[in-house]
């Protein structure tokens, strides 16, 4: 029985995408196949309790739900939460542009955190968006917020571009 609170316990988790799969298709068709549940999510999503509610070429969303199993020792949701939703919304606004036989990494992430975030505050959503793309640098920003609105946290993040090939040795 999966004991996920709400949609993340029908996201299709476990797995990697293979390099060969995202050098053939690109990054917008393997994210696609991510939110269709045809192809796996990341399984560190699954501990977190987020997941894939949008993707478009530049753009991405995560929605997630932070537990009592996210808490740091002062009863706020440790700021790691924040960090890893936010990467992977960086990140993966980044990878929609990726044309097949394109690689990326992560080089540089900055963070924000702007208010406590506790449990029980139902799901937030984290915005990625794609602010530049080079031919071998990209910058993206997210903002994670509240259902109302309210910014929790934001941040930046730059990624250098590759042939995915330098990944498949």
């Amino acid at each position: 029985m999966n004991d996920l609170p709400n949609a993340a316990a029908d996201r299709q988790f476990a797995g990697v995408v293979p390099l060969e799969l995202v050098a053939k298709e690109g990054g917008l068709s393997v994210m696609q196949g991510i939110l269709e549940g045809r192809l796996p999510g990341a399984a560190m999503a699954k501990t977190l309790n987020f997941w894939l509610t949008k993707v478009e070429e530049g753009l991405i969303v995560f929605t997630g739900n932070p537990t009592q199993e996210h808490l740091n020792p002062l009863g706020t949701i440790h700021g790691g939460w924040a960090a890893t939703v936010l990467d992977s919304s960086l990140a993966c606004a980044v990878m929609t542009t990726l044309e097949p036989g394109e690689g990326y990494t992560t080089v540089e992430f900055k963070l924000n955190l702007t208010r406590p975030i506790l449990p029980g505050m139902g799901d937030l959503a984290c915005e990625g968006r794609l602010v530049h793309r080079g031919k071998t640098i990209a910058t993206s920003e997210a903002y994670l917020r509240d259902s109302s609105g309210k910014l929790l946290a934001h941040g930046t993040e730059t990624c250098a571009i590759f042939p995915i090939a330098k990944l498949m040795r």
